[in-house]
């Protein structure tokens, strides 16, 4: 929570503030996050206007992940920047003096309460919007091989045979089998044993 009293509902009146926070647990998606504890960077300008308090602000943050190419682990930097207007309870936006038009827009505005204002939603929408869609460890990680899953930047060369099309596949184990009993029909053939009338007469 930020106070906001040192302002004093002077419009125009500025404070600046730098704080350091923990992240708070699931702060991130699937493949990349702010692990939980990390510590968060703000650098806030909180200033006073006719509706409320306008925050503008500034969030570093540490980040942990995988790639999404080749999964290898990756950790970095990321920097996010937000601005929302903290309105006082007794302003024109405040339920109370709204429209039943304006209910839906209600719901989204958020307000002071005794001088006081959070920020955690806030700064998770403006971090979840910063993280890179696909983080890779890398601009031009080759990734895995489709075939087998090895790291192909540990093995620039790496390669299999050509796939043999599954249609084939029958008519080669065919050859195979054919060429592995050729040997032993053609001995057999050599071997064969001579017709009796073709026997030697012994003198």
């Amino acid at each position: 929570m930020f106070d906001t009293r040192e302002l004093g509902r002077r419009p125009g009146t500025l404070k600046r503030l730098s704080r350091t926070v923990e992240a708070p647990d699931n702060l991130g998606v699937e493949v990349i996050r702010v692990p939980r504890g990390a510590p968060l960077e703000l650098e806030l300008r909180m200033e006073s206007v006719m509706e409320g308090v306008l925050v503008t602000g500034t969030v570093r943050f540490p980040l942990a992940g995988e790639c999404v190419r080749c999964l290898e682990p990756l950790a970095r930097e990321g920097t996010a920047e937000f601005q929302e207007l903290f309105s006082y309870p007794d302003s024109e936006f405040s339920p109370r003096f709204a429209d039943a038009e304006d209910e839906e827009a209600d719901e989204e505005r958020l307000f002071l309460q005794n001088d006081l204002f959070d920020l955690e939603p806030v700064v998770r929408d403006a971090i979840v919007l910063a993280l890179p869609l696909r983080p890779t460890c890398r601009e031009n990680c080759p990734g895995l091989c489709p075939d087998c899953g090895a790291r192909l930047a540990e093995d620039p060369d790496h390669q299999h045979d050509e796939p043999i099309d599954i249609r084939w596949a029958a008519l080669r184990e065919f050859a195979e089998a054919r060429a592995s009993d050729e040997p032993a029909g053609h001995d057999r053939q050599a071997k064969a044993p001579r017709a009796s009338g073709d026997e030697p007469q012994e003198k």
